[in-house]
C-alpha cells in the first residue's frame, strides 16, 4: 500500500461512475425517510415530533418545572439546538411558541410569560424577551424518565443522551392533536378532551373488542381550544374515526343580543379552530363590499381577552338564523377540519390508524412503561434490601465488626469471610457513619426493611400477572381522569350539536329585478351593464381586447359559461361587477383552466335545452337542470376524448341540425335523432375521418336557412341534397356555404 492510498486500499480522490437516476433515487429516498421519521410525523406513543420532545427534555434538564421560576426562551432554544436539535433557532422557537399558545394547544405543555402571539394572527415577541417553563401536563408526560421507563439514544454529536419517546400517562397525540407535511404524506389530527380520552382508553382495557361507535359514545368528537360548535352527524364522525380519514364541520358559536326598541345584533363569542380573527373580519368586509351579504349592515370587533364580534343586521325584521346561514355559506365562520391520522408506529413505520388503533398503541406503550418502571423499582428495592440485611447483621455483631475494622489490614474481605456478607454489603458497612450505630437507627432500619419487603412482594405479584398490570394501568388512568377533570378548562369546550337542517335563504336574498347586459371580452373580462338593446362594441375594453359575448338577462337570473374542456360554470348575474371599469377576469369567478377558452355564455332558462358538439363531431342534448353548478369548480358535462374540445353550445331550436366539416362536407339531420343526456361522451353527429368539425347550426328545415348575414335565404329545396341520417359522412357543401 502506497502513501497515496488510504487504509481501505482505494486511491485518493476516487470517482465512482453511477447512473444519475440511481444516485438521485438513493439520495431522495434518504431525504424522504429523514423527513418522515425525524421531522414531520408524530410518534403514536407520545404524540410528539422530535423537536417538541427535545424541547420538553431540555427544559426538564434546565429544571424548569411548574413550581420553579421562568427562564428566557433564548436559553431554552440555545440548549435545544446546541445539544439535541441541530437546526435553525427560528423553527425551534416557533415550535416552543406553539406549545405555549392557549388558542393552539388544547393542553399547553409550556407556560409562557410575555407575548406569545394572539388569535388575531399576531406573532410572538422575540425569544430574547419571552420566558417559559413546563406545565403540569408536561410534567405528567416526562414522569418516568428517571425510572428507566423508555430507551435513550445518543444525541447527534454523541456527547449526550436523549429519550427516544416520552413515558408519561398523557394521551398527547389525540389530546393536543398534530399537523405536519412530509414527503408524499401528511398528518392532521384535531385536539380532543383528555377526560373523554381516558374514559375511552379504560373502555378498551375492559373490552378490547369495543367498536368505534362505542368509543365515539364516550369520545363524541374533537374538542378545540377555541371552542365552537361541531355540527356533524354521528355516522360521519364514526366513519372518520373508523378509517382514520375524514373531516369535521365546525361552526362559530353565537347568540342574539337584544337592544332597545326591538333592535338586535348577533354576538360571535367563539370562532373555528386555527382561524385568524383579523382575517375573518377582512373576509366578511370583502364579501359585504361584493354585495354577497345583503342582510348584513356592519361588522365590528369588540374583543378584549375574550372574542366578541358584533354583526348588525340591515333590517330588524331579518331572521337571525337566516342571517347566520348566509354568513356560514359565504365566510369562514363555518369550515371543515380534515382528519388524517397518519402517524409513526412503535416500529417507526408510518401508517394511517383508526381511533381504536391509536388508543391501543398508546395503551401498549403505557403498559410497557409500567413494566420497565416496575422492574427498575424492583431492582432498586432488592439492592436496598441487600444493604439493609447487611446493616442488621452488623448490629448483631457490632463489637466484632469494630475489632475487624481496627485490627485487620484488609477489613472488607475479613468481614465477608466472617459474617458471610456480599461485596456490596461489606462496602456499605465500611462506609457507615458512627452516628448510625445508635439503637434508634437499628429500629428505623427494621421498619424500612419490613416496608421494602412488602413492596417487593407487591412488585413481584404485579410483574407476574398481566391482569394485575392492566388493572394498575386502568386505576392510574382513572386517577388522571379525575385530575384533568378538576383542572380549569377540563370540561368540553367544543359543543356537539346535530347536523343543522337546511335553511332556505332564497326569499331573504332576493335582489331587485332589473334588466342587465352581460359583456364578456375576448381576453376573458366580464361585467354587467344596466339595460337592454346596447351595442357591445360601443363600450370600453382594454387595448387589444373587444367583445366576445353579450347576453341580455335580468339581475335575478343565472348564466351558464361553457368552457372548451366540456365543463359548465354557473354565474349569478347579481354577483357580476358593474360600473364603468373593465370588470374582472372571469377566471376569478369560475375555475376555468388557463389552457381552455369560453365556448358560450347564455342565460339558464328552466325549461331550456342545449346541443353540445365537439370538434371530433360528437354531441348530445342537455337540459338546464343538468347545466347548473353551485361550486366555482363547475360541473363536467362533456367527457371529451384526448385531443378533442368543445366546439359549440347551441339552443335546441328548430327541427334539424347542420354540420359542416373541415373536409368541406356538410350534413343535415333531424334534431330528434340527438339523444338527451345528463353527461357523457355523446354520439357521432357526422363521420369525419381524420378531419374535424368546422361549424354547427340549428334550423327549421321548412323555413330555409340564411347562412351568413347579408346572404339571401336558402329555401328547403337548396338544402335537400344535404339531408341524411345522423352519423353519415355528408356531401360536398355548396359554394355559398364555403365562402368566407
Amino acid at each position: 500500500m502506497t502513501a497515496a492510498e488510504p487504509a481501505g486500499g482505494l486511491p485518493a480522490g476516487l470517482i465512482e461512475d453511477t447512473r444519475l437516476v440511481d444516485a438521485l433515487s438513493e439520495r431522495y429516498m434518504a431525504y424522504a425517510m429523514s423527513t418522515i421519521m425525524s421531522r414531520s410525523l408524530p410518534d403514536v406513543r407520545d404524540g410528539l415530533k422530535p423537536v417538541h420532545r427535545r424541547l420538553l427534555y431540555a427544559m426538564q434538564q434546565l429544571k424548569l418545572d411548574p413550581n420553579s421560576g421562568f427562564k428566557k426562551c433564548a436559553r431554552v432554544v440555545g440548549d435545544v439546538i446546541g445539544k439535541f436539535h441541530p437546526h435553525g433557532d427560528v423553527s425551534v422557537y416557533e415550535a416552543l411558541v406553539r406549545l405555549a399558545q392557549i388558542f393552539a394547544a388544547r393542553y399547553p405543555l409550556v407556560e409562557g410569560q410575555g407575548n406569545f402571539g394572539s388569535v388575531d394572527g399576531d406573532g410572538a415577541a422575540a425569544m430574547r424577551y419571552t420566558e417559559s417553563r413546563l406545565t403540569e401536563t408536561a410534567s405528567v408526560m416526562l414522569a418516568g424518565l428517571e425510572d428507566n421507563g423508555v430507551d435513550f439514544r445518543p444525541t447527534y454529536d454523541n456527547e449526550d443522551q436523549e429519550p427516544v419517546v416520552l413515558p408519561g400517562l398523557f394521551p398527547n397525540l389525540l389530546a393536543n392533536g398534530a399537523a405536519g407535511i412530509a414527503v408524499g404524506m401528511a398528518t392532521n389530527i384535531p385536539p380532543h378532551n383528555a377526560v373523554e380520552l381516558y374514559r375511552a382508553a379504560r373502555l378498551l382495557i375492559d373490552r378490547p373488542d369495543a367498536t368505534t361507535a362505542e368509543l365515539v359514545a364516550l369520545l363524541p368528537g374533537p374538542d378545540f381550544p377555541t371552542g365552537g360548535q361541531l355540527v356533524e352527524d354521528q355516522a360521519t364522525v364514526v366513519e372518520a374515526y373508523e378509517t382514520g380519514r375524514g373531516s369535521f364541520r365546525l361552526r362559530a358559536r353565537w347568540h342574539v343580543e337584544r337592544l332597545k326598541g326591538g333592535a338586535w345584533q348577533i354576538i360571535v363569542t367563539e370562532i373555528p379552530y386555527q382561524l385568524q380573527k383579523s382575517r375573518l373580519i377582512e373576509q366578511i368586509a370583502a364579501e359585504m363590499e361584493k354585495r354577497k351579504l345583503p342582510l348584513l349592515a356592519d361588522v365590528r370587533d369588540e374583543s378584549t381577552t375574550d372574542i366578541r364580534l358584533v354583526l348588525e343586521p340591515r333590517s330588524r325584521s331579518t331572521d337571525p338564523e337566516v342571517l347566520m346561514e348566509t354568513l356560514f355559506r359565504q365566510t369562514a365562520l363555518e369550515n371543515r377540519f380534515s382528519l388524517n391520522m397518519n402517524v409513526l408506529g412503535a416500529d417507526g413505520v408510518p401508517a394511517v390508524m383508526s381511533l381504536k388503533q391509536v388508543l391501543q398503541a398508546w395503551l401498549v406503550h403505557v403498559h410497557d412503561v409500567l413494566v420497565r418502571r416496575s422492574e427498575h423499582r424492583l431492582e432498586a428495592v432488592r439492592k436496598r434490601l441487600e444493604i439493609l440485611d447487611g446493616f442488621l447483621l452488623v448490629y448483631l455483631n457490632l463489637d466484632e465488626v469494630i475489632r475487624i475494622i481496627r485490627e485487620e489490614d484488609e477489613p472488607k474481605p475479613a468481614m465477608q469471610k466472617t459474617f458471610g456478607l456480599t461485596e456490596l454489603q461489606a462496602e456499605y458497612v465500611l462506609n457507615m457513619r458512627l452516628r448510625s450505630l445508635r439503637r434508634l437507627e437499628e429500629e428505623a432500619l427494621r421498619k424500612e426493611r419490613a416496608a421494602l419487603g412488602r413492596e417487593e412482594d407487591g412488585l413481584v405479584r404485579l410483574l407476574g400477572s398481566d391482569k394485575r398490570r392492566w388493572k394498575r394501568v386502568s386505576d392510574d388512568l382513572a386517577a388522571f381522569e379525575k385530575r384533568f377533570a378538576a383542572l380549569p378548562g377540563g370540561e368540553r369546550l367544543t359543543q356537539i350539536t346535530e347536523a343543522p337542517k337546511e335553511i332556505d335563504t332564497s326569499a331573504a336574498l332576493e335582489v331587485d329585478r332589473e334588466p342587465l347586459t352581460v359583456l364578456l371580452s375576448r381576453e376573458g373580462w366580464i361585467r354587467a351593464v344596466k339595460g337592454h338593446g346596447l351595442e357591445a362594441a360601443s363600450h370600453r375594453f382594454k387595448e387589444g381586447d373587444g367583445p366576445a359575448f353579450a347576453v341580455e338577462c335580468q339581475s335575478t337570473e343565472r348564466l351558464c359559461l361553457m368552457g372548451s374542456g366540456g365543463r359548465a360554470f354557473t354565474l349569478k348575474a347579481a354577483d357580476l361587477p358593474r360600473g364603468r371599469g373593465f370588470g374582472q377576469p372571469v377566471r376569478t369567478l369560475a375555475d376555468l383552466p388557463v389552457e381552455e377558452t369560453v365556448v358560450s355564455l347564455f342565460g339558464l332558462q328552466e325549461d331550456g335545452k342545449w346541443i353540445l358538439t365537439s370538434r371530433q363531431g360528437r354531441g348530445f342534448q342537455v337540459t338546464a337542470a343538468n347545466l347548473g353548478a353551485e361550486k366555482r369548480t363547475g360541473r363536467q358535462i362533456f367527457n371529451l376524448k384526448p385531443g378533442d374540445a368543445l366546439l359549440s353550445c347551441l339552443p335546441a331550436a328548430g327541427t334539424h341540425v347542420l354540420c359542416l366539416g373541415e373536409n368541406k362536407k356538410a350534413l343535415i339531420f333531424p334534431s330528434e335523432q340527438i339523444p338527451e343526456m345528463t353527461r357523457g361522451a355523446g354520439v357521432a353527429f357526422q363521420k369525419l375521418g381524420e378531419s374535424a368539425l368546422r361549424e354547427v347550426r340549428t334550423l327549421t328545415f321548412e323555413e330555409g336557412l340564411q347562412w351568413r348575414e347579408g346572404q339571401r335565404l336558402r329555401p328547403a329545396r337548396d338544402l335537400e341534397p344535404l339531408l341524411g341520417r345522423r352519423g353519415a359522412a355528408g356531401r360536398m357543401a355548396p359554394q355559398w356555404m364555403l365562402r368566407k
